[in-house]
């Protein structure tokens, strides 16, 4: 819990560049644009937007944030070094990055000495050159830097000395935040704490005048404070949260990552796990309470934008961070949410699940029934009923645990309560597979039922999935308009028993959605059309389901 008096800690998010260096990722302008500003209303103070000049894409953004800025926070221009041999003045790359128009700007350079003879192919005196003809001409044209020591443990580890003079030289021409990257991901926690530690000491000391100062005064004497100390971690290790800690309780001012951890190989140390630790846990002030409470979302809102699945069992945000599936779990946090909660759900915005599984015990099947706004008496039948139905189902195949809509409808069938939108009376499918051509064409018929009138309708689509699913809607929508608002969000196909081959029995999971609202059905069939349409008419009524419940809530209310 945060105080008034709580540390401060900068957050950086870098989703934008390191983030879309993960493999199998692309945003476009726009994408890059919506993140921004969702980051911007999450309380993140600073968010690197990319590197000017190194695609239209990055210069385009840029230039759109200089005509509508973020509301809070600070938009930062990447780049690296100026190249062997040459002069920051007249570096092209330099030109764009002014041309960004930040406040703000961070420099990467080397601080490991094989990078610097083997990758840079120059000499160790004019990668320092390097750095501090960088920093001093951008701090000229008005710029505040963040200075990226990249490789820097690994730089440490193999020459201290030379690496530290890199930082010397960063803070003697100006640089405000000297950031210690473990650029190979393969520092382990307890390295981490004792090199920040060195660091903040040394560093201290070159400022106050009791250490060693090679380089003379600071160039910029309008900046006369100690540098602050950042840290900038990867997952190569499965290490990145717990080595940003590590650093932050050495010393560290400034933690640098990624929204989900997203970033190249194995990832950036992920912001969703690193904030809440270190507000919730560590006490230090992040963000504020209220911008806290959207992290869940935020989360997923990325995930979204960048067309990635979330992780399900992310720490915090995902959805089943939260989720209780044993009986005596259930029971327990039921009574009280400590005993298997290490903090509420709700101060990260998500919220407490119970999974509903042959697993469960009859508190599961109260709770979640409670959860759905249906409240079950343990002394009935019914209760029991649920419970010995879903036993039943889940040892044919069937899985509700990621499935509540159809475990919605089962409910409701047992209390005698589900309501017949309409019937399915059968369906046919006929597919055509003409040779050399590689997309397929299919045929569906559907007859429906709907308060004693009979439809029959006909769809084609680019599969039998498909095909079924437009006839369904077509044969449905003048009595059901709001059908035309649902979407298939995911479809999910699983063999249950492999060793039988082509009679395997197939479980098919369908999320639907309305534009505001997700859910999930199953179905299960040695047929995977006859599984499909299992969940795929189950999604259907499950929505309108949904709609019905929301107009009658909203002829309540008036």
């Amino acid at each position: 819990m945060t105080t008034n008096s709580s540390p401060q800690l900068w957050l950086y998010d870098t989703t934008l560049r390191d983030g879309t260096q993960r493999e199998g990722l692309s945003v476009s302008i726009e994408d890059k644009l919506r993140i921004a500003r969702r980051l911007d209303q999450l309380g993140i103070p600073f968010i690197e937007g990319g590197w000017p000049g190194a695609n239209p894409k990055d210069v385009q953004f840029f230039w759109q944030l200089q005509e509508d800025p973020l509301k809070q926070a600070e938009i930062v221009a990447f780049c690296s070094t100026r190249r062997p041999n040459s002069i920051a003045a007249t570096e092209p790359m330099l030109q764009d990055i002014l041309a960004a128009g930040t406040r703000w700007v961070t420099i990467f350079g080397k601080s490991w000495d094989l990078h610097v003879t083997t990758g840079l192919k120059t000499t160790l005196e004019e990668n320092l050159a390097m750095i501090r003809d960088t920093i001093e001409y951008l701090r000229s044209q008005g710029r505040r830097i963040i200075y990226d020591a990249e490789h820097w443990f690994d730089g440490y580890k193999h020459n201290r000395d030379y690496a530290l003079q890199t930082l010397e030289a960063a803070i003697a021409s100006g640089a405000e935040w000297l950031v210690l990257c473990d650029t190979n991901g393969g520092t382990l926690p307890h390295e981490i704490s004792q090199i920040v530690q060195d660091v903040v000491q040394v560093t201290g000391d070159w400022v106050s005048g009791t250490g060693d100062w090679e380089l003379g005064t600071r160039k910029d004497s309008s900046q006369s404070s100690m540098p602050q100390i950042g840290i900038h971690t990867h997952n190569d290790s499965e290490m990145a949260v717990a080595n940003a800690i590590a650093a932050v309780m050495a010393g560290a001012k400034m933690v640098q990552g990624t929204i989900n951890g997203y970033g190249e190989r194995c990832g950036n140390a992920n912001l969703c796990s690193l904030i809440p630790n270190l507000q919730l846990k560590a006490g230090y002030s992040c963000i504020t309470e209220d911008q806290l409470t959207q992290l869940t979302e935020a989360s997923r809102f990325v995930s979204e934008v960048v067309n990635l699945a979330p992780d399900e069992h992310a720490p915090f945000v995902g959805r089943s961070a939260f989720a209780h599936k044993g009986g005596i779990h259930v029971s327990a946090v039921e009574r009280n949410p400590l005993t298997y909660e290490h903090i509420q759900p709700e101060q990260v915005g998500n919220r407490r699940r119970i999974v509903i599984s042959e697993q469960s015990g009859l508190s599961n099947v109260l709770a979640k029934a409670r959860s759905f706004g249906i409240e079950l008496d343990q002394q009935k039948a019914e209760a029991r009923e649920i419970l010995q139905r879903l036993k039943d189902l889940e040892s044919e195949g069937f899985q509700f645990e990621a499935a509540e809509a159809s475990f919605v409808l089962l409910m409701h069938e047992a209390l005698g309560g589900r309501q017949k939108f309409f019937e399915v009376k059968g369906f046919q499918v006929h597919c055509d597979l003409i040779e050399g051509k590689e997309t397929s064409n299919a045929l569906a018929t559907v007859k429906v039922a709907v308060d004693g009138k009979n439809i029959l309708e006909a769809a084609e689509g680019n599969g039998p999935v498909a095909a079924l699913d437009a006839a369904l809607r077509k044969a449905l929508v003048n009595f059901y308009p709001q059908i035309a608002t649902f979407d298939f969000t995911d479809y999910k196909v699983r063999i249950l028993n492999g060793h039988t081959g082509t009679a395997a029995k197939t479980r098919v999971l369908v999320e639907s959605g309305n534009g505001r609202q997700r859910w999930t059905t199953v179905g299960v069939s040695t047929n995977i059309l006859a599984a499909s349409y299992q969940a795929v008419v189950e999604g259907l009524e499950y929505g309108l389901l949904l709609h019905s419940q929301a107009e009658a809530a909203l002829k309540a209310s008036s």
